[in-house]
């Protein structure tokens, strides 16, 4: 899959229109399963006591909701044309890390600060 096209004239990290197309329907496909999974839990953790809810449980509807949020955070990236551009150096992100982590917002390297930097 083709992932990315600089454009240089303005600066953007644009797709062509396939590619965006594909993008968006991987995007919104993912945004349904962990919606599902998180309805799902949610239920599930509603149908117990307190006591009997496991930590695990909240740990992860916390990680879907964030996984939400940073899928929508994708979609919008993919509407305004700057998917696919770090948010930290501003450099494209590469086609092998948005094919593992569609919803990625930093190279592996800005990344990496962010991580040792507790951002």
């Amino acid at each position: 899959m083709t992932t990315s096209v600089d454009d240089g004239a303005t600066g953007r990290h644009a797709l062509g229109d396939a590619a965006a197309r594909e993008m968006k329907q991987r995007l919104e496909g993912e945004r349904r399963r962990r919606a599902s999974q998180l309805g799902v839990l949610e239920q599930s953790v509603e149908q117990v006591s307190v006591e009997q809810t496991e930590e695990a449980d909240y740990a992860r509807m916390e990680n879907l909701r964030q996984s939400l949020t940073e899928i929508d955070s994708a979609l919008r990236r993919l509407e305004e044309g700057t998917y696919g551009r770090c948010e930290g150096c501003a450099q494209p992100i590469p086609a092998g890390r948005l094919e593992i982590l569609p919803y990625v917002r930093f190279c592996v390297k800005c990344q990496g600060k962010r991580n040792r930097t507790g951002r």
